[in-house]
């Protein structure tokens, strides 16, 4: 058993307590996603002994053995539990608040304990008793106190999400390499990879392949330290192509495709000057700790690639929704996952059988890149990388690709570690004072400049029909910058009343938008029966997009009759003018579950119309692939 010394240590030396549980229910929210499983249940406390005060020597410190701890030795109702009661900290000094902030972490690091030796619930119960300490502590007016508070939340709920997670064991025990599964989903992604020659996943595949020679050697060493599979250092071909500059619509940046919440969690470090989710190197080593704290969670390297790409809660709340405790390998979860995931996997064991037998594949051709040689110097000046490749002959690129978490390409001052060709180093070092001071970044020179007249003010009276959306969209801004500058509530708004409508200045669309309607006055027109965005746009001669553009309309809006619509461009309406038949309305190819009223429904076509149309009754019958007439 491991000791653990000095557990808690009272202020009071008069308090004696042997136990901090009872067997009250708790009702602690945890910021974490660990909703009870089951029937919802909370958990019960068992009495667990924290501490333990020498009356006779007064001693605040205890040491004991966990292992050792019997619950039927004690009575638990002859303690005085109220003694915890947290309202007494309320307007406690900042060394009694550091002290209950101290417990708290003490509680964190007896969890811990618990938790190494399989007891679960003690391990919860320790984690409450921390929750119930911090949420009580009052930090607002001191900034490194309010800064403790929020790291043991972090942890606290953090290693409650662990130990639900340890429950979702994987039924066949650790995987310890990954299976080369071959399914229909797997060659599915092999043929999209290899399948056609002008194929553009072909291409990025070979592309991808080819700069893998550059990273992997490095990543394949880190992973066989981590005592975990090489397979894995293909991953970055499906997360980034082996790019290092490769960005998300998710804001995902580098090699590894870190968001900057998880990256800093990790120890990705970024600031004004340096990004290092975009240093290959400390990328894999963060991603390396990511993956290894995924299957202490999961078990199952197919399951840890999931959630490497949708998140660890996501795969938690899948394997939950179907009521057991384990999964045997992740094609259990597969049809629950997101459509992206669920693909992920596939495409990543894909990768896998590709890249075991090029010459199969056709890859045998391809010729990988080798990796970069350096020498890094400590530079304690902040200097220009343009600057610095001048002093050692070589071009600006080749210093960039080698520091490419240079955000700005300027060195920062305090000493940095610059890595520079080989041989070139000593070389660096010794013209350093020659080189000019790099300027300082400021947060405006970091953003682009705005010009003074980037915004302005346009009124708007309120109609009926007008939504906040709408309005957005009509003056090109957003619902948010609407509700914001008129203090909205609740996104509401009233007719007859008049709102201040922020939108770009003269550099912006809207600007040029109005310019357009002062140059010429827009037509209008009233909808009538039998009328579709199509057959207005036809006769007035301009296009659907235009006419939704200008009337704030989402695609396949419905129109209402008596509906007023402003319509752009010069041409008029002919009244005496009949669009033919032919001219009026497009071919659409029936598609499988089709049923005349969707078709209809989907082109704001009156059902009647749409049967008359194309000859059919309420009881005909249509098939994929048949041809009707739509507006």
């Amino acid at each position: 058993a491991q000791p653990l010394n000095n557990v808690l240590a009272f202020q009071d030396k008069n308090t004696l307590c042997k136990t901090i549980s009872t067997d009250s229910e708790f009702k602690t929210t945890y910021d974490a996603d660990a909703e009870s499983e089951g029937d919802g249940s909370d958990f019960q406390k068992k009495d667990t002994v924290l501490s333990k005060v020498n009356e006779e020597t007064g001693s605040r410190e205890a040491e004991y053995d966990v292992e050792e701890y019997d619950v039927e030795e004690y009575d638990v109702e002859e303690y005085d539990v109220e003694e915890y009661d947290m309202e007494e900290y309320e307007n406690s000094s900042f060394e009694e608040t550091q002290s209950v902030l101290d417990k708290a972490l003490k509680f964190c690091d007896v969890s811990q304990v618990f938790w190494q030796k399989g007891e679960a619930e003690k391990a919860l119960d320790a984690l409450d008793e921390a929750y119930s300490l911090i949420v009580e502590v009052d930090a607002d007016g001191n900034s490194g106190l309010m800064r403790q508070k929020e790291e043991l939340r972090f942890t606290i709920s953090k290693r409650i999400l662990e130990i639900y997670a340890s429950r979702n064991v994987v039924a066949k025990g650790k995987h310890n390499a990954i299976p080369m599964v071959m399914n229909e989903h797997v060659q599915a992604e092999i043929d999209r990879f290899t399948k056609y020659s002008n194929n553009k996943k072909k291409n990025f595949f070979a592309r991808a392949y080819r700069r893998s020679g550059k990273y992997r050697p490095y990543i394949v060493a880190e992973l066989e330290k981590a005592g975990m599979p090489a397979e894995l250092s293909w991953l970055p071909l499906i997360e980034s192509g082996f790019t290092v500059y490769a960005l998300s619509k998710a804001r995902a940046l580098g090699l590894w495709q870190f968001i900057r919440s998880t990256g800093s969690k990790f120890g990705l470090k970024h600031d004004r000057y340096v990004d290092e989710r975009l240093n290959p190197e400390k990328a894999t080593k963060a991603a390396v700790a990511y993956m290894k704290e995924l299957h202490n969670i999961f078990g199952d390297w197919s399951t840890v690639l999931a959630a490497y790409n949708c998140g660890e809660n996501r795969v938690l709340r899948v394997i939950r929704q179907q009521n057991v405790n384990y999964l045997d390998n992740f094609w259990d979860l597969y049809k629950r996952l997101p459509r992206e995931t669920a693909r992920f996997v596939p495409k990543f064991l894909a990768t896998l059988h590709i890249v075991s037998n090029p010459e199969k594949y056709g890859l045998d051709s391809v010729s990988t890149y080798s990796p970069s040689e350096y020498e890094t110097v400590m530079i304690s000046k902040q200097v220009n990388l343009k600057d610095a490749a001048k002093m050692i002959g070589v071009s600006k690129k080749t210093l960039k690709e080698l520091n490419s978490e240079l955000r700005h390409n300027i060195v920062p001052a305090g000493g940095y570690s610059l890595k520079v060709p080989p041989n070139t180093g000593d070389l660096l070092i010794s013209r350093l004072d020659e080189m000019p001071v790099a300027p300082l970044l400021t947060q405006k020179s970091t953003k682009k400049k705005k010009s003074k007249a980037s915004f302005r003010v346009r009124h708007h009276k309120v109609k009926k029909g007008d939504t906040l959306s709408t309005l957005a969209r009509r003056y090109r801004t957003t619902v948010k910058k609407i509700v914001r500058y008129n203090k909205i509530r609740k996104n509401r708004i009233v007719v007859g009343k008049t709102i201040k409508i922020p939108v770009r200045g003269s550099s912006g669309k809207s600007e040029a938008y109005a310019s357009k309607k002062k140059r010429r006055k827009a037509s209008k027109h009233v909808v009538k029966k039998g009328d579709s965005l199509w057959n207005i746009a036809r006769r007035y001669g301009t296009t659907t997009k235009k006419i939704s553009g200008f009337n704030g309309l989402r695609k396949n809006a419905k129109l209402r009759i008596g509906q007023v619509l402003k319509i752009p461009g010069r041409g008029k309406y002919n009244k005496n003018k009949k669009v033919r038949r032919g001219y009026d309305l497009r071919t659409y190819r029936v598609k499988r579950g089709d049923i005349p009223q969707t078709i209809a429904k989907r082109y704001n076509m009156p059902l009647k119309r749409f049967l008359r149309v194309n000859r059919l009754t309420q009881r005909s019958k249509i098939y994929p692939g048949q041809k009707l007439h739509v507006d």
